[in-house]
């Protein structure tokens, strides 16, 4: 089980790697904008509001996507087993309990929410209680239970953060060029490093929200890697878990209420389709919310 302490711990600096590139790429692209824009406070301006943005989406998202979802809360009255099953995985975790959901849909697939492992809910889908065993369904709690007590929602909300302050300068200098910004500001950025700086600007106007959504991407692609080794350690059992990648990703039925706001949120996306690991490009797997199945599949059996 070495290995699997050994990965997850990888995963976890990588993923603090990239969101530490995130930041400089974003202090980066805001320092090129305002300089070409001759506005410095501009920068600040984003992040304030980028920073309301992500409070108000911290405290209620979890609501909001288990209200479009269509979850029914259960207790251990009306859900004992399942109840049961996500307690002691808890106990076992340190975790307090999370609130308990399910969706009334025959495609297997569930998802965790909430702002802390305090204010955490986990919803499951009806499909995924009637096809899985005992087993393979403890790694898929285990799994999303990793994602609580990883903070994984914190570190989603701060990326998307980070995304909406890349196309929020993008959208300022794109308008800002359009009404004539740069003629205005020929006094303040003259000579040759002037055009340069513009011509870059105008650069990352167009390609810096694409390169932020795919370290956004990124990020998300290596919190599962994490996730999934940590439920193995969590339940010692790693086939469990493969066991359920393969059923839940494999000639499932499309899950009604979803879309793309909340597919990343699913322990399997329910918008990847039905790709072999072959038939993947590299370009389509940076484009990715999830890591191909097989390929998670593959480590958690390699252990």
């Amino acid at each position: 089980m070495s290995n699997l302490y050994t990965y997850s711990a990888v995963n976890k600096r990588k993923t603090w790697f990239l969101m530490t590139g995130f930041f400089v790429f974003i202090i980066i692209v805001g320092y090129i904008f305002a300089t070409a824009m001759d506005a410095p406070e501009i920068l600040p301006i984003v992040v304030i509001i980028s920073i309301v943005m992500a409070f108000v989406s911290y405290w209620y998202s979890g609501k909001i996507v288990l209200s479009m979802s269509k979850a029914k809360e259960v207790n251990k009255d009306n859900g004992r087993e399942l109840y049961r099953l996500v307690e002691n995985l808890c106990i076992t975790a340190g975790l307090p309990l999370p609130k308990i959901y399910i969706i009334e849909d025959t495609s297997p697939n569930a998802f965790a929410t909430g702002r802390d492992p305090q204010h955490a809910a986990i919803a499951v889908t009806s499909g995924i209680l009637g096809k899985l065993e005992k087993a393979e369904l403890e790694g898929v709690i285990a799994h999303e239970l990793s994602h609580i007590g990883n903070r994984d929602i914190l570190i989603s909300t701060i990326a998307t953060v980070l995304v909406g302050i890349v196309v929020l300068l993008a959208d300022w200098f794109r308008h800002w060029s359009f009404f004539g910004g740069r003629s205005r500001n020929n006094n303040n950025n003259n000579g040759k490093l002037g055009i340069i700086i513009a011509i870059v600007a105008i650069v990352l106007a167009i390609l810096a929200p694409f390169f932020a959504q795919l370290l956004n991407l990124a990020v998300s692609r290596k919190r599962e890697f994490v996730a999934d080794a940590d439920a193995a350690l969590l339940t010692r059992y790693p086939e469990g878990l493969a066991r359920a990648l393969e059923k839940i990703s494999y000639n499932q039925p499309s899950l009604k209420s979803v879309n793309r706001a909340t597919a990343h949120m699913f322990i399997v996306s329910p918008l990847q389709g039905k790709k072999t690991r072959n038939s993947v490009s590299w370009f389509a797997k940076m484009r990715m919310t999830h890591p191909p199945v097989e390929e998670r599949i593959k480590k958690l059996r390699g252990y």
